[in-house]
């Protein structure tokens, strides 16, 4: 599937791997829509790349639905939809103070799970009322964002491991139901990269992580999220699977 003059939509697109991804998928002649909660970030990124800016909190499917309606009628459709929006979170089951954490744990799938789904349900509505776009009846294709914690999950990462999986858990399910309508589903797991989310890691946890990082033996650049992005939109064998991207790390328990 070619990027050049196709629409897309990317959410969590202010900063980090959205923001690398919305900048790389311009760069290849996309027209990009830019997602995320502040209209200020939303509005400098749009005007950096060349895009259009929505503030949208992903989990309200209102406010999604009445976005995509927008794109569709000052943009056209969707046809590449990347899901980057979400939060890290930390806290024990059982924490030392005996407080529940209950509220946290559904803070992080609303915002992680259910605010991806939201966003594939309404993407895959308006695609799949499009026409196709190549020889396989191609109408798009729908990346969404896991993370190795889904596999690899430490301790505090109940909540983020969770929802992280439940994203992994719905690819394959989700690309075999929109097969028939030309739809493709992806998901990528990346590893510690240079966000703003891993910033507020302290040193000696990064320190901590890098150690099981076999190789290259760093933080991942946003940009290279991007890059698997690219080749996922561009390869239409590509379909119903997670992709580790991680420098074939595995984390530690802690």
């Amino acid at each position: 599937m070619e990027i050049k003059g196709h629409v897309a939509v990317v959410t969590g697109a202010a900063s980090g791997l959205g923001f690398a991804t919305a900048k790389r998928l311009a760069a290849a002649g996309a027209a990009v829509a830019i997602f995320d909660l502040s209209g200020e970030a939303t509005a400098k990124v749009a005007a950096e790349i060349g895009g259009q800016g929505y503030a949208v909190d992903v989990s309200d499917a209102a406010a999604v639905e009445a976005a995509f309606a927008k794109i569709e009628n000052d943009m056209g459709t969707p046809r590449i939809v990347v899901s980057c929006a979400g939060i890290g979170t930390a806290a024990r089951i059982l924490p030392r103070d005996g407080s529940l954490t209950i509220d946290s744990f559904a803070k992080a799938l609303n915002i992680n799970l259910l605010g991806t789904y939201v966003v594939m349900n309404i993407a895959a509505r308006a695609m799949a009322a499009a026409d196709p776009i190549d020889a396989d009846g191609a109408r798009g294709v729908i990346i969404n964002t896991s993370s190795v914690a889904f596999e690899d999950g430490q301790i505090g990462q109940a909540a983020y491991s969770a929802s992280k999986g439940g994203i992994a858990s719905m690819t394959l399910p989700a690309a075999r139901e929109l097969a028939r309508f030309g739809i493709r589903v992806m998901a990528i797991a990346p590893g510690l990269f240079e966000t703003a989310m891993s910033a507020g890691l302290p040193d000696d946890i990064k320190a901590d992580i890098l150690k099981s990082v076999p190789y290259p033996s760093r933080m991942g650049d946003p940009d290279e999220y991007a890059r698997l992005v690219q080749s996922i939109v561009e390869n239409p064998m590509l379909n119903g699977t997670v992709i580790r991207l991680d420098a074939a790390a595995r984390m530690p328990i802690k």
